[in-house]
């Protein structure tokens, strides 16, 4: 059973730091692609940042870029996210999700086929 668990979520002051984590089980880790999405309040659901299975590419947002860096340990089957200098536009619902490669928009949602249940992060002073 394919499983991805999100933790690490938590109100934060705005410029402070969170580290999310997204623990896979299920399947062999080192052959997906991860990535993060997040969705505020009334948004749409849209991508932040997603790592290749091999040692390969990582992709960002255009908000996050610079703030934000993702990583991966294969042998502990988990994805990281660390965010920094975080502001409060980045309040959302944090998701991670599995693909078996790089979908060709990897932004898009749609295109990822296994989901966690999502970690609340809170940006505010």
């Amino acid at each position: 059973q394919v499983q991805l668990v999100e933790s690490g979520g938590g109100l934060v002051q705005p410029g402070g730091s969170l580290r999310l984590s997204c623990a896979v089980s299920g399947f062999t880790v080192d052959y997906y692609t991860i990535g993060w999405f997040r969705q505020a309040s009334g948004k749409e659901r849209e991508g932040v940042s997603c790592i290749s299975s091999s040692a390969g590419p990582t992709y960002y947002a255009n908000s996050v870029k610079g703030r934000f860096t993702i990583s991966r340990d294969n042998a502990k089957s988990t994805v990281y996210l660390q965010m920094n200098s975080l502001k409060p536009e980045d309040t959302a619902v944090y998701y991670c999700a599995a693909s078996r490669v790089i979908p060709l928009r990897w932004y898009d949602s749609r295109n990822w086929r296994y989901w966690g249940q999502g970690t609340q992060v809170t940006v505010s002073s």
